[in-house]
């Protein structure tokens, strides 16, 4: 792998030369390509004619790993969390649209595939060894102290990348056209986390990708802040509003990203409030001050003005039969 000579890392080559000098893959490849060749596709899919760490082949079943890697995760996450977690009442909001937990779920799984194809590209570069992925943890001369220290700094590159991705995507030449079907979604749902048009979704995870091509991270580690980060995105859409006391002014959590799906240009962070607060964007959850949209559901039962079908989804009306609008409609 080509490493920095300022990264605490120790000289190691990774990467198979080929007889014409072209670097291919390390010769274990990527953890869950080579998991995936092992038991999959190399007994049971591709010819022996077609080696493991041919460009074609790794491209093709990187598609296929990331696809389905990405479905499981995002049907398989957000449906516990819509099982187990989501407040099932925030569907009687008046902003909540009709059938708007099957839309999310068309609209993102027609997005994740379109998604894949940059997102495929990163991987293949990671896989032929361009980036700063590590195998093991006597490869850095820090230790295990590095680990967690390139776990913290990811969290913080990312957050701070992700905040300004954000931001530019709420200029209005950009936002009409890119991010604003992710807010078509008022009071969304676990499964509104990956609704995303594909730039949008794309944009907002490359900063996950570019990290491992300017820092060393241990593989391992790679692959567990990977499903952590669609379980955090999952989280901040689950209607879940409760944070413990001491993190409600740290951590962006799903009561700050419901007031930025409602406020529109509030609460662009990703999991903490460190850029709002330096961004000048950042506000108080309306959860926290008793007025978010569970306490709106309160008030508007008791005085009669919403009306509920017999399914799980609300129709949308008032007590005239009219739709609400939000602040940025």
């Amino acid at each position: 792998m080509i490493r920095s000579d300022r990264c605490p890392i120790k000289r190691k080559s990774s990467k198979f030369m080929t007889r014409s000098g072209i670097p291919t893959s390390d010769p274990d490849m990527d953890l869950v390509l080579k998991v995936a060749d092992h038991y999959v596709f190399t007994p049971y899919v591709y010819p022996s004619s077609w080696p493991e760490e041919g460009a074609l082949r790794q491209i093709i079943t990187l598609l296929v790993v990331t696809n389905l890697g990405a479905a499981v995760l995002y049907l398989g996450l957000g449906w516990l969390s819509y099982q187990f977690i989501f407040d099932h009442n925030l569907m009687k909001h008046p902003q909540f649209l009709k059938n708007q937990v099957w839309r999310e779920i068309k609209y993102a799984m027609t997005s994740l595939p379109i998604i894949s194809i940059p997102t495929v590209a990163l991987f293949f570069f990671e896989v032929r060894g361009y980036s700063k992925l590590y195998d093991n943890v006597e490869e850095s001369t820090m230790g295990w102290s590095f680990v967690l220290f390139s776990m913290i700094s990811f969290l913080l590159f990312t957050d701070g990348c992700i905040y300004w991705i954000h931001r530019f995507l709420h200029h209005k030449r950009i936002y009409k056209n890119f991010h604003k079907p992710h807010h078509v979604w008022k009071i969304p749902t676990p499964f509104a986390s990956h609704a995303f048009h594909p730039l949008d979704g794309f944009l907002q995870g490359l900063p996950y990708h570019i990290y491992p091509f300017l820092f060393p991270l241990h593989k391992v580690l790679y692959l567990a802040l990977y499903i952590f980060v669609n379980v955090w995105t999952v989280s901040i859409h689950d209607g879940d509003y409760r944070v413990p006391g001491p993190l409600q002014e740290v951590v962006n959590g799903a009561a700050h990203h419901t007031d930025h799906h409602l406020f529109f240009d509030v609460n662009y962070g990703q999991y903490f409030t460190l850029w709002d607060r330096i961004g000048g964007s950042y506000r108080n959850p309306s959860v926290f001050e008793g007025n978010g949209p569970l306490d709106c559901i309160h008030r508007l039962m008791a005085e009669g003005k919403i009306i509920c079908n017999e399914t799980n989804a609300n129709p949308n009306l008032n007590a005239n039969g009219k739709g609400t609008k939000s602040k940025e409609e």
